[in-house]
């Protein structure tokens, strides 16, 4: 058990050596004596703090949250308000400072109160607020306070291990939240669009006489009755365009303050522009490509499909990934285990970090316990896929690669634009989201693009924004520093829409909002 001294146990300890010092120099034992007694009765303290405190956890000292779910599905932006408790089963009061939430970096927690007292036997209800700047699976692990002695003078840090799951999905997805599905709403329902070819469909297009081959069943008989010949009914034949969205998840776009990343701005950009094309009736697909290919959804319509949507953008960009990690494989064991022990301490216990084997072990039977169901993240051996199917599992994050791939998630956005056009069925539109293709830079990208047949397939380049997510403020260096980030941010996205101009490519900035995309 961890403790520690608190600023007046400090100002006290040093008084007492200060007081002995003098007395020993002075040679006077009342002033020894006297210096002597604070250090003693500050080893009291200390004792008197771990009996306590060893007393209140042998009684039952818990955390819980309220309510059965372990899982709240919102979107990018919203916040989730959630109740804990903490209960004291024990005959003396707990007092408490530093009430602090162990969770996800991508997550902001508030808490209230942070500090306090936890009654005896009895329970302290906290109020605790979730804000989700960035779409993914992360996770509030648990709370941890430090829980102060009878005297006041030491703390000893509690953590409570009890995870809860926050899955954060693009901010389109809250107009489906709030929205009904289908029936006279008619939310998300198949319609089509009319176009000008004639077929069957919803909308007439003209009367006309009956001609050799047309269906009985179109003839109108009360306008023939009228007329004296046979007319049938010829309808607008129901379009529908074949839409895909390629995203670019090359990990160096994760760049930038949670929220503001350039992947963050693309992955909201995508979710908007899908359900803008799913409430037309379009078919939509989706492929989320880095280094290699992270998700691939064949185009398809309706509400089941569009959840798929959302939520291959949410976590197939993810750096969980070997490949994408910038934690290796001790790395991910020493994450492991420190989650592992407060959340399972004879699990943990006497198993040391360099020992991946047994952590590995302990982690594949804990896994179970975790709020998500975890998938399958890529690794070279089993033992490192099983440690990072704990981290996915307790939505633990894993920081981006430092090293960037920009040239193979480029050869791989090359092979995809020169894939896209000879599927079935032909892709009508297909959505780019990657930053501005700067001439000089990616050339990979420039031959893919001088391929790409525009006349039966319209390209859209959604350019990411690098400006967006550089950290505002500081002092004059740091903001020097971004102002010329930026600038020449600005000029290498100027370069790369002139490019795209003149190849007749329509490029669009990202503005989170799809509704305008036709």
């Amino acid at each position: 058990m961890q403790l520690h001294p608190t600023r007046a146990a400090v100002d006290l300890t040093i008084a007492g050596i200060a007081t002995v010092a003098v007395g020993l120099v002075a040679r006077e034992a009342a002033i020894v004596a006297w210096g002597g007694a604070v250090l003693v009765g500050l080893a009291v303290a200390r004792a008197v703090t771990l009996f306590s405190i060893a007393k209140i956890r042998a009684a039952g000292f818990e955390m819980l949250w309220r309510g059965e779910e372990r899982v709240a599905r919102v979107a990018r932006g919203e916040s989730v308000e959630l109740e804990a408790e903490v209960r004291n089963r024990d005959s003396r009061a707990a007092r408490y400072v530093q009430l602090r939430p162990v969770c996800s970096p991508n997550l902001r927690v508030l808490l209230d109160p942070t500090e306090g007292e936890v009654p005896a036997g009895g329970r302290l209800s906290v109020n605790v607020r979730i804000e989700t700047p960035r779409v993914g699976q992360h996770g509030v692990h648990g709370l941890s306070l430090e829980v102060q002695g009878s005297p006041g003078l030491y703390e000893v840090p509690l953590t409570f291990a009890n995870p809860f799951g926050v899955e954060v999905l693009p901010a389109a997805y809250a107009t489906s939240l709030r929205s009904a599905r289908g029936g006279r709403s008619r939310v998300n329902a198949d319609s089509g669009r009319a176009g000008r070819l004639s077929g069957d469909g919803l909308d007439l297009r003209e009367l006309r006489e009956h001609q050799p081959g047309d269906s009985f069943k179109r003839i109108a008989w009360k306008a023939s009755a009228r007329r004296g010949k046979l007319m049938v009914r010829d309808y607008l034949r129901e379009e529908r365009d074949v839409v895909w969205l390629v995203v670019d998840a090359s990990v160096e776009l994760w760049a930038g303050a949670p929220g503001a990343a350039p992947l963050d701005v693309a992955t909201d950009e995508a979710a908007a522009v899908a359900a803008f094309h799913l409430g037309r009736g379009d078919r939509v697909g989706l492929a989320v490509i880095g280094a290699r290919e992270l998700a691939w959804l064949e185009p398809d319509r309706g509400p089941r499909h569009a959840a798929q949507l959302m939520s291959a953008l949410a976590t197939s960009s993810a750096t969980l990934d070997a490949d994408r990690s910038d934690l290796d494989e001790h790395d991910v064991a020493i994450r492991v285990l420190e989650h592992l022990r407060p959340l399972d301490p004879a699990a943990a216990h006497g198993v040391r970090s360099r020992d991946i084997d047994r952590i590995a072990r302990r982690a594949e039977r804990a896994r179970g316990r975790g709020p998500f169901a975890s998938g399958e993240p890529f690794a070279e051996s089993r033992r490192e896929r099983i440690l990072r199917r704990y981290l996915a599992a307790f939505a633990i994050g894993s920081p981006p690669r430092m090293e960037p791939e920009r040239p193979k998630a480029d050869a791989c956005l090359a092979q995809t634009l020169t894939k896209l056009p000879r599927l079935k069925p032909r892709p009508s539109v297909v959505y780019l989201f990657s930053p501005a293709p700067e001439p000089s830079v990616r050339p990979v990208i420039h031959e893919a693009i001088a391929k790409f047949p525009r006349r039966r397939t319209e390209l859209r380049w959604v350019a990411s924004d690098f400006a967006a997510g550089l950290p505002k403020g500081g002092d004059v260096v740091e903001q020097a520093v971004g102002d010329a980030m930026a600038a020449r941010s600005r000029i290498a996205e100027l370069r790369g829409h002139a490019y795209l101009r003149r190849h007749g490519i329509h490029a669009v900035r990202p503005t989170a909002r799809g509704s305008r995309r036709g």
